[in-house]
Protein backbone atom coordinates (compact mmCIF):
# COMPACT_ATOMS: atom_id res chain seq x y z
CA UNK A 1 0.00 0.00 0.00
CA UNK A 2 1.41 3.35 -1.06
CA UNK A 3 1.43 6.14 1.50
CA UNK A 4 2.63 9.71 1.29
CA UNK A 5 2.48 11.54 4.61
CA UNK A 6 3.14 15.26 4.86
CA UNK A 7 4.18 17.08 8.01
CA UNK A 8 5.58 20.41 9.10
CA UNK A 9 2.70 22.73 8.35
CA UNK A 10 1.39 25.31 10.77
CA UNK A 11 0.85 28.97 11.49
CA UNK A 12 3.71 31.37 10.76
CA UNK A 13 4.04 35.13 10.57
CA UNK A 14 4.77 36.89 7.28
CA UNK A 15 8.48 36.73 6.56
CA UNK A 16 8.86 33.51 8.53
CA UNK A 17 9.97 30.04 7.48
CA UNK A 18 8.65 26.50 7.55
CA UNK A 19 10.03 23.19 6.34
CA UNK A 20 7.56 20.64 5.05
CA UNK A 21 8.37 16.95 4.85
CA UNK A 22 6.72 14.17 2.89
CA UNK A 23 7.59 10.60 3.80
CA UNK A 24 6.84 7.86 1.31
CA UNK A 25 6.25 4.15 1.77
CA UNK A 26 5.18 1.36 -0.54
CA UNK A 27 7.09 2.71 -3.54
CA UNK A 28 10.67 2.63 -4.79
CA UNK A 29 11.12 6.26 -3.86
CA UNK A 30 14.33 6.85 -5.79
CA UNK A 31 12.68 6.25 -9.18
CA UNK A 32 9.86 8.73 -8.62
CA UNK A 33 9.80 12.39 -9.52
CA UNK A 34 8.43 14.23 -6.50
CA UNK A 35 6.32 17.37 -6.56
CA UNK A 36 4.73 19.76 -4.13
CA UNK A 37 1.36 21.30 -4.94
CA UNK A 38 -0.82 23.70 -3.01
CA UNK A 39 -4.47 24.64 -2.94
CA UNK A 40 -5.85 27.78 -1.34
CA UNK A 41 -9.53 28.07 -0.40
CA UNK A 42 -11.68 28.68 -3.46
CA UNK A 43 -8.76 28.26 -5.84
CA UNK A 44 -7.48 25.53 -8.11
CA UNK A 45 -4.59 23.37 -7.04
CA UNK A 46 -1.30 24.71 -8.35
CA UNK A 47 2.09 23.14 -8.80
CA UNK A 48 4.75 24.64 -6.54
CA UNK A 49 7.98 22.73 -7.10
CA UNK A 50 9.32 19.46 -8.40
CA UNK A 51 12.50 17.41 -8.15
CA UNK A 52 13.55 14.69 -10.54
CA UNK A 53 15.15 11.36 -9.75
CA UNK A 54 18.47 12.96 -10.63
CA UNK A 55 17.93 15.85 -8.24
CA UNK A 56 17.05 18.57 -10.75
CA UNK A 57 14.66 21.07 -9.18
CA UNK A 58 12.11 23.38 -10.75
CA UNK A 59 9.85 26.01 -9.23
CA UNK A 60 6.75 28.01 -9.94
CA UNK A 61 7.60 31.65 -10.58
CA UNK A 62 5.64 32.67 -7.47
CA UNK A 63 8.01 30.79 -5.14
CA UNK A 64 11.38 31.04 -6.92
CA UNK A 65 14.18 32.33 -4.72
CA UNK A 66 12.04 31.68 -1.61
CA UNK A 67 11.33 27.93 -1.62
CA UNK A 68 13.76 25.04 -1.96
CA UNK A 69 12.80 21.46 -2.72
CA UNK A 70 15.14 18.59 -1.82
CA UNK A 71 15.01 14.84 -1.40
CA UNK A 72 16.71 12.21 0.71
CA UNK A 73 16.39 8.87 -1.02
CA UNK A 74 17.84 7.03 1.96
CA UNK A 75 14.95 8.33 4.06
CA UNK A 76 12.29 8.14 1.33
CA UNK A 77 11.50 11.76 2.05
CA UNK A 78 11.07 14.96 0.07
CA UNK A 79 11.30 18.37 1.70
CA UNK A 80 10.10 21.86 0.93
CA UNK A 81 11.97 24.64 2.70
CA UNK A 82 9.83 27.78 2.60
CA UNK A 83 11.40 31.12 3.47
CA UNK A 84 10.11 34.71 3.34
CA UNK A 85 6.57 33.43 3.57
CA UNK A 86 3.73 35.68 2.45
CA UNK A 87 0.01 35.61 3.28
CA UNK A 88 -0.66 34.48 -0.29
CA UNK A 89 1.33 31.30 0.43
CA UNK A 90 -1.49 30.18 2.73
CA UNK A 91 -2.81 26.87 1.40
CA UNK A 92 -2.94 23.13 1.91
CA UNK A 93 0.34 21.73 0.64
CA UNK A 94 0.38 18.21 -0.79
CA UNK A 95 3.14 16.04 -2.13
CA UNK A 96 2.83 14.02 -5.30
CA UNK A 97 4.88 11.09 -6.56
CA UNK A 98 5.11 10.39 -10.28
CA UNK A 99 6.66 7.18 -11.56
CA UNK A 100 5.00 7.05 -14.98
CA UNK A 101 1.57 7.54 -16.56
CA UNK A 102 -0.11 5.04 -14.29
CA UNK A 103 1.98 5.53 -11.19
CA UNK A 104 0.84 8.77 -9.55
CA UNK A 105 0.20 9.12 -5.86
CA UNK A 106 -0.90 11.91 -3.53
CA UNK A 107 -0.59 12.67 0.13
CA UNK A 108 -3.39 14.07 2.28
CA UNK A 109 -1.83 17.49 2.65
CA UNK A 110 -0.71 19.77 5.44
CA UNK A 111 -2.08 23.24 6.18
CA UNK A 112 0.19 26.25 5.98
CA UNK A 113 -1.19 29.53 7.26
CA UNK A 114 0.77 32.76 6.95
CA UNK A 115 -0.76 35.48 9.10
CA UNK A 116 0.14 38.05 11.68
Amino acid sequence: QVQLVESGGGLVQPGGSLRLSCGASGITFSVYTMNWYRQAPGQQREWVAGITTGGDANYADSVKERFTISRDNAKNTVYLQMNSLKPEDTAVYSCNAVGGPTYRYWGQGTQVTVSS
